[in-house]
């Protein structure tokens, strides 16, 4: 009997923590995803029912706002450009890092891979508004101002610490023994790295892929600092110029917000299965 009732115990205790477990994450869901739907129906209201009626549903859904919003800040020009900067320093960021980890792992470094990675991960610890003024100065010295190449080469630089990291944690779980026979075979180095490496780091490939775009998506600083045409301006700079200090267009400024937002979800729906298997992967692999 004692041992029933210890059970049962056991067994209601285990009940109260899941049920406190699920209202847990209940509530955090939706204080995440109530902004979201918020942000999206306030975007279809006017800016007086906004003001007024801030919670409210709107009594028209209208399009004027993305309309106007589309054609002010020309934000097709802006979106472009988002995808220009992000798509390229990303394949740049996610080339670089795995080949770090493939020299650092797998070659003489491999000894002092620990050293690596510590000098790697200072990276972390530089804060971009720490050095932007030196930064800006280079790039000016250089003619990088008003460039794309000089908007990629920061959002690759302040990427790598972390993507290498990522990187390393996996490639040294894969096996020496591959590279071996391949060397025994003849095989060069550059063949093991792309017929071999790439396709073995699929998983982390994905998670690197996935951070990077969307780090670099919300990237604001650089771009604004960087650039002064509004033939290069990202979106998140173009979505500024509805938060004046004088005159806020609420309206135009949630359906831009709307339309800078719809890619990151997309490309998270789709692939945060694939995140969720690097990081696991990757996990076992250490």
């Amino acid at each position: 009997m004692g041992k029933i009732r210890s059970l049962s115990t056991l067994q209601q205790a285990t009940i109260s923590w899941r049920l406190v477990a699920y209202t847990l994450m209940i509530v955090f869901t939706v204080l995440t995803v109530y902004p979201l739907f918020w942000l999206f129906y306030s975007s279809f209201k006017t800016h007086s029912d906004i003001v007024r009626f801030p919670l409210a549903f709107p009594r028209a859904f209208m399009l004027d706002n993305y309309i106007r919003a589309w054609t002010m800040a020309n934000l097709g020009v802006s979106l472009t450009n988002s995808f220009i900067y992000t798509i390229s320093a990303t394949i740049i960021t996610l080339f670089l890092a795995l080949a770090a980890a493939f020299g650092i792992t797998k070659f003489g470094f491999k000894k002092s891979s620990a050293f690596f990675t510590a000098v790697f991960a200072l990276g972390l610890m530089i804060a971009v508004h720490a050095i932007i003024i030196p930064l800006f100065i280079v790039e000016r010295t250089l003619g990088l101002l008003n460039r794309r190449i000089g908007i990629i080469i920061p959002y690759v630089a302040f990427d790598l610490p972390m993507s290498i990291m990522i990187a390393i944690s996996y490639v040294r779980g894969i096996p020496d023994a591959i590279i071996e026979s391949a060397e025994i075979d003849g095989a060069k180095y550059r063949y093991v790295f792309w017929k071999m490496i790439v396709p073995l780091s699929t998983p982390v490939i994905a998670t690197m892929v996935i951070l990077s775009f969307l780090r670099h998506w919300n990237e604001f600083l650089f771009v604004f600092i960087f650039t002064t045409r509004t033939a290069l301006r990202s979106l998140p700079v173009a979505i500024r110029q509805f938060a004046g200090r004088e005159n806020i267009e609420y309206g135009l400024q949630y359906a831009s917000l709307v339309i800078g937002i719809l890619p990151m979800i997309i490309f998270y729906i789709c692939f945060h299965a694939q995140l969720i298997k690097g990081f696991g992967e990757g996990s076992l692999k250490e």
